[in-house]
């Protein structure tokens, strides 16, 4: 009966192990119950079988993670699995094509630095030139910089 606990907390430990490495990564409630599993099993070997037992569960339960982690990984199993489709779709950037420095808008959101902003009828994101600039504050374009707009805020001192 001992013997039969031992192996099917071993199982136990193993599936949640292969659950815990391919399915669900991190550290979740599958990789804290294979843990459990395998450190009970052994635990248990060497508490009621004695210590030729222990050990043996130990070197057991070490071939059994180590071959059942690189038998999954050699199996088509990671194959039907994995995503095979690639990202095509772009960000349209059209908007950021029209506008051009001197460009005068309207923010539509709080720049905290980044945000969005009504230019030439287009809605885009927008940086401000080094300060926070609240909703619904005229701006003017100072600067493109590789698809980045950057604003300063409209005051009557600007011209």
């Amino acid at each position: 009966m001992d013997i039969l606990i031992i192996i099917l907390l071993l199982i136990a430990g193993i599936v949640f192990l292969c659950i815990e490495l391919f399915i669900v990564p991190g550290i979740s409630i599958s990789g804290l119950l294979a843990g459990a599993c395998i450190i009970y099993a052994n635990y248990y070997a060497f508490a009621n079988m004695g210590p030729l037992a222990g050990w043996l569960t130990l070197l057991a339960s070490a071939v059994a993670c180590i071959g059942s982690v690189i038998w999954f990984m050699r199996s088509k199993t990671l194959d039907r699995i994995s995503l095979k489709k690639n990202i095509t779709g772009t960000v349209d950037r059209s908007a950021e094509a029209t506008v051009r420095v001197g460009d005068v808008g309207m923010t539509t959101t709080r720049l905290a630095l980044i945000g969005y902003a009504d230019i030439k009828g287009y809605i885009v994101e927008v940086k401000a030139d080094g300060e926070f600039i609240d909703e619904k504050t005229p701006i003017e374009v100072v600067r493109i910089m590789n698809g980045t707009l950057l604003v300063r805020k409209i005051t009557n001192n600007n011209p």
